[in-house]
């Protein structure tokens, strides 16, 4: 055998071992990832609520500390960084092989691309190397295990509608009592009847529900869909615990907005035990096809992912498109430098080098702050991130004026260069953050100014701006209640989503509520100190003043008028140290992600058993 022969041979099997240990990690990812989300269900059950924070947070940094352990292996049994990129190349293909009949592909290769761009140089970064494309199909992965199969389906007549409706709810087997399961079942079952014109059900009439529940602070969600005839709806029952520790069934979802709403962006990830994350992603899409499949499994907690397929979709978007990167319109901020590309529905947000008074941060510090709203529950009023590292982009791509812009504020996150030494010029940020681009809420209030500015009797003029104020100040309360402080409350800050949600999307000034020291400001003593237009009194770093955001927030009297209708509160520290007061007292307060027109009570609780009856619906007990 001929030393080539030999060496080649040997290579393999060294490839062959190293893509093993990949997987090998990767596997233990995802055992303990699917141990922590299956917690969840217990949790709920005792209302850990604290736990169930403390949970989600911590799952959050499974990950990096999973792809921390691979580099570390591979680097001390095989001495990755020094392995040729031949080898790299079987690495690959072993690992291709060794994801046959797997349940998690696509993870896999997201968590092989995590731990190889950690120890190869950017060159290697193409599909001979990594997964730039996606190597095995995740379409009909089945389920080995029949007694947990993806979803459950239910097949009920007229007669044994109740029944069926019953076992929706119960099959969860939920430990605790119910506050009144009967009447939950009679209110759900009208409820989902209602849907279908006539009630007439069709020969595949069927419910089809994923087999594990959806956790997300205190709530616990049922997340199917009924199929009558041409029609399929959605839904989503959400199950609470009442003041007596009883669980009941809140409400229950069907529109796709709604839907949208619950798995939004704005929002903590799900704690879902899933064997195949992707069956689950396709159920959900076709529940919500308006959803990326970025969102969903981001909201499953599959937040790499996300990012693998976000980057796919960037780079697809990139090949259809001509427009170039820009700077994006509004107000620049202090601290970061945001970009934008017009055709993208996204903005790119790259931290300065330097900032002027009074800022007094550092870039990690900023890090650190979006980390904290990465692993906090953001109550539907904080944007996720995606944040990435080493972004290449076509220097042909970019307006000069951006260019510029980064080389003045943020010059060391810029690398301006011939990558892959083809004569092709590509810009490098080293560290950007990506976020769902939304209309910052001083120009949707500008548009309503401009428009009552020429017609102070303009109904839709009027409706947009309570509307933002209301929801502006509406969103202050929700973080409140999540024990966050924004920090810089300015309009600007703050956008609006396509659900009109008011979002917050400014971090560097984020603090927790009870790390803040809320103060009424003092009464002048004399003449002196009242008329000065200097501050008088001491202010602690902590210190915040409730009172004085009045100036800077409603100086426009339209506004003004609003706001002290709806949220005058907002200016009084009481509000902010009886709220501090309950959250050092242990309260945890959820806010929920769907209108009371949503909750069972609303639509039925003035509805006797008796009218129930009238239309058609057996009431009686299982």
């Amino acid at each position: 055998m001929s030393n080539s022969n030999t060496a080649h041979k040997l290579d393999s099997s060294v490839a062959f071992d190293m893509a093993r240990a990949l997987l090998d990690g990767f596997n233990r990812h995802y055992r303990l990832f699917r141990a922590e989300s299956s917690r969840a269900k217990y949790r709920f059950e005792t209302q850990d609520w604290a736990g169930q924070q403390r949970g989600q947070r911590e799952r959050i940094e499974f990950y990096d500390m999973r792809v921390l352990e691979a580099v570390n292996r591979l680097e001390r049994e095989f001495k990755a960084g020094a392995t040729s990129h031949g080898v790299w190349q079987q690495v690959k293909l072993h690992f291709v092989g060794l994801l046959i009949d797997h349940h998690q592909p696509e993870l896999a290769e997201s968590f092989f691309n995590s731990v190889t761009t950690k120890i190869l140089h950017r060159g290697y970064f193409n599909n001979d190397f990594i997964f730039v494309r996606p190597a095995v199909s995740t379409e009909y992965i089945d389920n080995v295990n029949p007694a947990k199969p993806t979803y459950r389906v239910y097949y009920p007549t007229k007669l044994s509608m109740r029944v069926d409706v019953a076992h929706i709810v119960t099959d969860f087997l939920l430990h605790g009592p119910w506050e009144d399961i009967d009447r939950d079942i009679e209110w759900l079952q009208t409820a989902i009847l209602a849907r279908f014109d006539h009630h007439r059900l069709r020969p595949n009439f069927q419910f089809q529900v994923l087999s594990s529940l959806f956790f997300r602070n205190k709530g616990a969600y049922i997340v199917g869909k009924v199929i009558n005839g041409f029609q399929e709806v959605p839904f989503a029952l959400a199950i609470l615990h009442n003041a007596d520790g009883k669980l009941h069934v809140d409400a229950a979802l069907f529109d796709e907005d709604d839907l949208l709403m619950l798995f939004s962006f704005a929002r903590a990830y799900f704690m879902v035990d899933m064997e195949i994350p992707s069956a689950y992603v396709q159920f959900l899409r076709s529940m919500m096809p308006r959803k990326p499949r970025t969102e969903l499994y981001n909201a499953l907690g599959l937040a790499k992912q996300g990012k693998t397929l976000f980057y796919r979709d960037f780079l697809a978007h990139q090949r259809q498109s001509t427009d170039r990167f820009r700077i994006a319109p509004g107000i620049k901020g202090m601290v970061m430098l945001v970009f934008d590309q017009p055709s993208f529905p996204f903005v790119f947000k790259v931290i300065k080098d330097f900032y002027p008074p009074p800022k007094d941060t550092t870039r990690e510090q900023i890090k650190g702050k979006y980390l904290l709203v990465k692993q906090h529950d953001r109550v539907g009023r904080m944007a996720d991130t995606l944040e990435y590292s080493d972004v290449a982009f076509p220097l042909s791509r970019f307006e000069p004026e951006l260019i510029e812009e980064i080389k003045k504020f943020a010059p060391s996150q810029l690398d301006i260069s011939d990558t892959n030494n083809d004569g092709n010029m590509e810009v490098v940020i080293k560290h950007v953050y990506i976020e769902r681009r939304m209309i910052p809420l001083n120009i949707y209030l500008q548009e309503a100014f401009d428009t009552l500015q020429a017609n102070d009797q303009d109904q839709p003029a009027w409706d947009q701006l309570t509307r933002a104020v209301v929801e502006y100040g509406n969103a202050i309360k929700d973080l409140v209640a999540a024990n966050i402080f924004p920090g810089d409350m300015l309009w600007k800050n703050f956008g609006i989503t396509r659900h009109g949600k008011v979002v917050f999307y400014d971090y560097d000034e984020i603090e927790y509520i009870t790390d803040c020291h809320f103060r009424r400001v003092p009464t002048p003593r004399n003449e002196e100190e009242e008329m000065s237009g200097e501050i008088w009194y001491n202010v602690g770093p902590k210190d915040v003043f409730p009172e004085t955001f009045a100036p800077f927030l409603l100086g426009n009297p339209k506004v003004r008028s609003v706001f002290m209708a709806h949220h005058a509160d907002l200016l009084d520290a009481a509000f902010w140290q009886d709220n501090q007061t309950r959250i050092k007292n242990g309260h945890v307060h959820d806010v929920f992600p769907y209108e009371a027109s949503s909750q069972l009570r609303h639509m039925f609780g003035a509805v006797s058993h008796a009218t129930i009856r009238g239309n058609g619906i057996n009431p009686s007990r299982l």
